[in-house]
């Protein structure tokens, strides 16, 4: 099968879809903000925080943001299945609903 030579990136994310990825941002933000070496990922994730707040319907992303996106989401979701493996029942009740969510956006918008 040949690979797709132009992808688009514009995106549209429902309400809560939004609010998970802004959160998102704004924890990796966070984590990121101390270190100088993450300069660029802090710039990516400011960006698409941004675009997320403007409101619009369609998000346009671009191939930076929407690949270093997909790459955080992917690899907190396999913490978070990692953690929910090890982890007793009220603690796995809590993170199974946050697992979903990831889950959920990565196949519907970031399934290659």
């Amino acid at each position: 099968m040949a690979k797709k030579l132009f992808k688009n990136y514009t995106y549209e994310f429902d309400s809560s879809e939004k609010k998970v990825l802004s959160t998102f941002c704004k924890q990796a933000l966070t984590q990121m903000s101390s270190d100088e070496k993450f300069y660029r990922e802090i710039k990516v994730f400011q960006s698409i925080s941004d675009k997320l707040n403007s409101g619009e319907d369609q998000i346009k992303l671009t191939k930076e943001e929407a690949t270093k996106l997909s790459l955080h989401l992917r690899e907190n979701a396999k913490n978070l299945g990692q953690q929910i493996e090890k982890s007793w029942f009220i603690k796995k009740w809590l993170m199974k609903s946050m697992y979903k969510q990831y889950q959920n956006i990565l196949a519907t918008h970031f399934s290659d």
